[in-house]
C-alpha cells in the first residue's frame, strides 16, 4: 500500500511523485505499445495543446481525457536561455499530473522526462509493430540523440529477427558514440556514411533528427520498407521528401496533432502534393482493423504524439508503480 499522510483527523492518500529511480528499470518497451494498443481499443480521447510564449520562453501544456482511463495534463516549460546559466540548467523541464476520471482525485505526479521517453518512442514501436514487416532484418537509425539511443532498445525488443542496426548521422562522432554505447549489442551495431545506400538496404528506416529540410529521399526507399518519422515537429520542419510521401501508404498516430502543426504533413498538404485523403489511416483506426501489407509496400508513420498518448503511458507506468509497491 502507497504511504499516507493525516492532516486534521482525515486519512489522504499519498499522492506519489514517480521519476525514472522509482520506476524506469521495470518498464518494457512492449509493454507500453501494449498500453497503447489497448488505449486506442478503447474510448476515443479528447485532447487540446496549449502554448504560451514570452521572450523566448515558452509553456507547453497537453491535456487529455480518456473515459474509464484518467485524465492527464502534461506541461513543459522550454527555457532555451538555461543552458548558458551558471550553473546550467537543463532548458525543457515537465511534469504529468494523472487524475483519476470518476472522482477528479490527482493520482501522481510523473517526472515529464521519464512520460515523454515511452511515449515517444513507444508510439514509434506501436506504428512499426503494426506496418513494418514482422521478420525485419535491417534497421537504420537517422539521427544519434537520445531517440535514437531509445529506438536501438525498442526495436531489438520487438523485433527478435534484426540482424543489423546501422546508424547514420550529420556528426560522426555522435553517431560513434552511439555505436561504443551498444557494442554489447546483437544484432551489429555499426556508422554508415552512406545515408542513400543504407535507406535502399533497410527495411525500418526511424528517422529521429532535427532538421528542418528534408533528408530522406523517397528515390532510395527499399521496396517493403517501413519509415519512423519521428522528428520534423515543428511547422518549419521536414524529414522525408515529397517522393516519399508520394510512394508510401501514409498512416499517422493522431490526425489532429498532425496536419496542421507539424511540417512533415503541413508543408505537403498547403501545396497540394498530397491530401487528407491521402493518410490512410491513424492509430484508432489501425488498432481496430488488420491492415493488408504487401511485401512491396512501402509505409510510412508520422510520430506527432499529442496529450492522449501521454495519457495512455502515465497510466501505463502508474500501473506499473502501484503493481511494485504493492
Amino acid at each position: 500500500m502507497l504511504e499516507t499522510l493525516s492532516h486534521k483527523g482525515r486519512v489522504i492518500p499519498h499522492v506519489p511523485h514517480i521519476g525514472f529511480a522509482e520506476i524506469d528499470a521495470q518498464l518494457s518497451w512492449k509493454g507500453v505499445a501494449d498500453a497503447l494498443l489497448d488505449g486506442h481499443r478503447g474510448h476515443r480521447a479528447v485532447h487540446d495543446d496549449l502554448w504560451l510564449e514570452h521572450e523566448s520562453k515558452g509553456f507547453f501544456n497537453r491535456c487529455a481525457l480518456i473515459p474509464g482511463l484518467g485524465l492527464a495534463t502534461k506541461s513543459v516549460t522550454v527555457f532555451p536561455q538555461n543552458r548558458d546559466a551558471s550553473p546550467p540548467r537543463p532548458a525543457i523541464q515537465g511534469a504529468v499530473c494523472l487524475f483519476d476520471d470518476q472522482s477528479g482525485e490527482l493520482l501522481a505526479i510523473l517526472d515529464g522526462e521519464l512520460v515523454t521517453k515511452w511515449k515517444t518512442t513507444g508510439d514509434s514501436i506501436l506504428g512499426a509493430r503494426l506496418l513494418a514487416r514482422p521478420d525485419s532484418k535491417h534497421l537504420l537509425i537517422v539521427g544519434a540523440g537520445t531517440v535514437g539511443g531509445h529506438a536501438i532498445d525498442a526495436y531489438c525488443e520487438l523485433f527478435p529477427t534484426l540482424e543489423t542496426i546501422n546508424i547514420w548521422n550529420r556528426s560522426a562522432d555522435g553517431a560513434d558514440a552511439l555505436v561504443h554505447s551498444n557494442q554489447h549489442r546483437c544484432p551489429r551495431v555499426a556508422r554508415v556514411l552512406d545515408l542513400a545506400e543504407a535507406v535502399g538496404k533497410a527495411d525500418i528506416v526511424a528517422c529521429a533528427t532535427m532538421s528542418p529540410d528534408p533528408i530522406i529521399s523517397g528515390a532510395w526507399a527499399n521496396p517493403g520498407c517501413h519509415f519512423d518519422l519521428v522528428g520534423a515537429f515543428l511547422p518549419h520542419m521536414r524529414e522525408a521528401d515529397n517522393d516519399l510521401l508520394l510512394a508510401s501508404k501514409i498512416y499517422v498516430d493522431s490526425r489532429k496533432s498532425t496536419f496542421h502543426d507539424i511540417g512533415e504533413l503541413a508543408i505537403p498538404l498547403s501545396e497540394g502534393v498530397i491530401t487528407k485523403q491521402d493518410v490512410l489511416g491513424d492509430y484508432y483506426d489501425l488498432c481496430h482493423t488488420s491492415i493488408p501489407r504487401h511485401a512491396d509496400d512501402i509505409t510510412l508513420l508520422k510520430n506527432g504524439g499529442g496529450g492522449h498518448l501521454d495519457l495512455m503511458c502515465a497510466h501505463y507506468i502508474y500501473t506499473a508503480y502501484l503493481q511494485s509497491h504493492s
